[in-house]
């Protein structure tokens, strides 16, 4: 485990003293909540506080992340710290317009909280107003959503970003000067993806000269796989030195476009998909960044039911402060995102329990995963 992993981990330790462990549900759109009176968890009085209610809206299910990870991490701490929350969850398929509606649907239904991951951070503001207005604390998650938000958890995005850009640097290596690299962004109207892109530039911008630069709306991969073969047939297979990838999800699209036009060079991603970590072992993906999920879905947990309770957020908990688009200065808890690549699979995911040997060393893949040291 990396330095910076048992750092954010150390953080989530404090907030979660004394906490036990509990299950979560995993309906598209529904209600979690448990039977029985507030009490003690594992020496942590609730008592008293009464029962919260907590509304989850996570943006779309492509990412396979979300409905992995991030909604049952997240239920599994709220009910750790609250096991009498109940919980409604929504997720709004990539439609800003139906997570507007989302919102006020939660707020009908009486929640306290909201943990808010903006399809668009920008149109999502007059919703996050609204809340305010109805005295609804929001956690923006994962994106920093615009209007009067109440605390946000995310990793360092600009850092993200330079990661990418460095290990795409290192790759091309001395063919920086004989061919030109492709620049797949994420979606236009998410604010990460503005902060990935820019700190990719910094890494970039002089060291390799970029060709053809995309932006991708809704992060969909079938979209990337097009600017990826326009890409490389406007530069031309044998100038191309490298693709930039934001996310795994739109990688995939692009080592299939490179696959069809008979090349493979470094690709970059971020997410720690699985299909990637596999591609990083074949050689058909060079790099893809970790967000460790369970310190950023624990602190969302934590602040939303701290908030719920109607106390104020720890310093451990938000360490630090961000100024979303639309002014607002957030308290914030931002992580330090990890890179993966052939030489650290088995000391990063694997270590973390994110995914087994055996899920990631499939038949297709396990002449790799021998090479790499995983079996």
């Amino acid at each position: 485990m990396s330095i910076g992993l048992r750092r954010v981990l150390a953080v989530t330790a404090v907030v979660s003293l004394g906490l036990g462990a509990a299950s979560c549900g995993s309906a598209k759109q529904s209600t979690t909540s448990s039977g029985g009176s507030s009490g003690s968890a594992g020496g942590a009085s609730v008592s008293g506080r009464g029962a919260v209610r907590i509304g989850l809206l996570l943006p779309e299910s492509k990412t396979t992340r979300y409905e992995q990870f991030d909604r049952p991490l997240i239920e599994q701490k709220i009910k750790e710290l609250a096991p009498d929350a109940q919980i409604d969850y929504y997720n709004a398929n990539q439609d800003a317009t139906l997570q507007q509606t989302q919102v006020d649907t939660a707020l009908t239904k009486g929640d306290q909280v909201l943990i808010l991951d903006a399809v668009d951070s920008k149109s999502i503001q007059s919703s996050v107003q609204k809340a305010h207005d109805a005295g609804v604390k929001v956690v923006a998650y994962d994106r920093l959503a615009q209007g009067p938000a109440d605390a946000y958890v995310s990793f360092d995005n600009h850092k993200v970003g330079q990661l990418q850009g460095q290990a795409l640097v290192a790759a091309v290596g001395d063919k920086a000067n004989s061919g030109q690299i492709i620049m797949i962004n994420g979606s236009p109207t998410d604010p990460n993806a503005a902060d990935f892109k820019a700190g990719a530039h910094s890494a970039i911008d002089g060291k390799l000269k970029i060709g053809k630069e995309y932006d991708t709306p809704q992060w969909d991969p079938n979209t990337a796989n097009q600017e990826a073969a326009a890409g490389i047939t406007a530069i031309g297979p044998n100038n191309v030195v490298g693709i930039y990838s934001a996310n795994d999800g739109m990688a995939a699209g692009i080592a299939t476009a490179q696959k069809a036009a008979g090349i493979n060079t470094p690709l970059t991603g971020q997410d720690a998909q699985l299909d990637a970590i596999q591609r990083i072992l074949v050689g058909t993906q060079t790099m893809t960044i970790y967000k460790p999920f369970k310190p950023e879905t624990d602190a969302a947990a934590q602040m939303a039911v701290t908030l719920a309770q109607g106390q104020s957020l720890p310093s451990t908990v938000v360490p630090t402060s961000s100024t979303s688009g639309s002014g607002n200065k957030v308290p914030s808890n931002l992580i330090t995102p990890i890179v993966v690549n052939k030489d650290n699979v088995k000391t990063t995911v694997v270590q973390d329990g994110l995914y087994t040997v055996a899920q990631i060393c499939t038949p297709e893949y396990a002449a790799a995963c021998t090479a790499a040291g995983l079996q």
